[in-house]
């Protein structure tokens, strides 16, 4: 058989690249006959660059940039392709430290880091940039990054966190958006919320980047000002509040929002490659409901189902039913935790992975 093996990163786990290979040591073990391609993918978030670098080749480029977490430079990379410049946001505004934990406050971290790589990306002669837009600890509706463009604001500052936008009187935009034209500026996000409100940046994914009730409050109610004094309508439109409003902050500046998985799917040649295929596998962390928002697995799964091959999920977790993953047209789901327990899954996640392939491939290659 010949199988295709697409997975996104196991957050907190696995790379897509590591996961990719943990599946298909897995799979060989019971089919070492089958052909197997390897296809690690990004649906904007963590490992976005390395998937089109591995798709596209083109240069790497080492930047350094400020830190999300501490005074010091950090290094980052961004992807030259022609005029085109790749960057992840997950490299430069992901990254908490030091190793024991984060030292700044969630309402102080700032998207400037981003800002400036994207700067770096102009001052080198690109004329298209495209930024991967997930994978953030930032939730400053992307102020930090209109400020390192040039932005300015009247009653306080642009790159400190969410925190001190509620007191701002007004922001300008246009340094920003002269620094920017003649730049296509294209958002690949992994959501499609809007920046404020009941699915917005703050209430949806505040949680995740240590953001309590009280404070999810305060910051979307700073995000609403900053909307006020910016553009209101851009605010509601879907991806608007990926990457904690970076893609606010993106379309602001002038640019266009497009899928992050959709983008990366094209560059890789995935429907061509789903074609070459008999078996799709894919996976994530967690497959869930919140897989259904422009996630990887969902996204193959689709296009997979377009022409007619069977795909499969493998996930660390599994948490809807045959019934609901079926009408997302995954034939079937497999749990990392169900197999081997939570402990080993975490701590030994690449071998854990590898068993549920082995696994997995009894079932589905034919080889047994």
């Amino acid at each position: 058989m010949r199988i295709l093996i697409a997975p996104d990163k196991y957050a907190g786990t696995l790379a897509a690249a590591e996961a990719t290979e943990a599946i298909a040591a897995g799979w060989r073990r019971t089919a070492p006959e089958d052909e197997l391609d390897l296809l690690p993918l990004s649906d904007g978030g963590p490992g976005f660059v390395d998937a089109l670098h591995a798709a596209l080749g083109g240069e790497l480029v080492l930047a350094s940039v400020p830190g999300l977490d501490t005074a010091e430079a950090e290094p980052a990379t961004l992807l030259r392709v022609g005029g085109t410049a790749y960057v992840e946001a997950a490299q430069v505004l992901g990254r908490l430290g030091p190793p024991h934990g984060a030292t700044t406050a969630a309402e102080r971290r700032s998207s400037l880091p981003l800002g400036h790589l994207i700067r770096l990306a102009v001052e080198g002669g690109a004329t298209r940039i495209v930024v991967g837009v997930g994978g953030t600890q930032t939730n400053d509706g992307g102020a930090g990054l209109l400020a390192a463009l040039g932005a300015k604001a009247e009653g306080g500052v642009l790159d400190s966190g969410y925190g001190p936008l509620a007191g701002l009187a007004a922001v300008d935009l246009e340094p920003a958006r002269r620094l920017l034209a003649g730049v296509e500026l294209l958002a690949a996000t992994d959501v499609d919320n809007p920046l404020t409100g009941l699915f917005g940046a703050s209430k949806v994914f505040g949680p995740q980047k240590g953001l309590t009730e009280e404070m999810q409050l305060s910051a979307d109610a700073a995000l609403q000002h900053l909307a006020e004094l910016t553009d209101r309508v851009t605010a509601t439109l879907p991806g608007a509040g990926a990457g904690g409003g970076v893609g606010f902050a993106l379309l602001l500046a002038g640019g266009t929002r497009r899928p992050g998985l959709a983008l990366v799917a094209e560059a890789v040649g995935l429907k061509e490659r789903i074609e070459r295929a008999d078996l799709v596998l894919t996976g994530e962390g967690a497959f869930d409901a919140s897989s259904r928002g422009g996630k990887v697995p969902v996204g193959v799964a689709r296009l997979a189902g377009e022409r007619a091959r069977p795909c499969v999920v493998l996930a660390g977790r599994v948490g809807m039913g045959a019934r609901e993953h079926r009408a997302l047209g995954v034939e079937s789901a497999y749990s990392v935790v169900d197999l081997v327990g939570e402990d080993r899954a975490m701590k030994d996640p690449r071998s854990a992975l590898a068993d549920l392939a082995e696994r997995v491939a009894r079932t589905w290659s034919g080889a047994e």
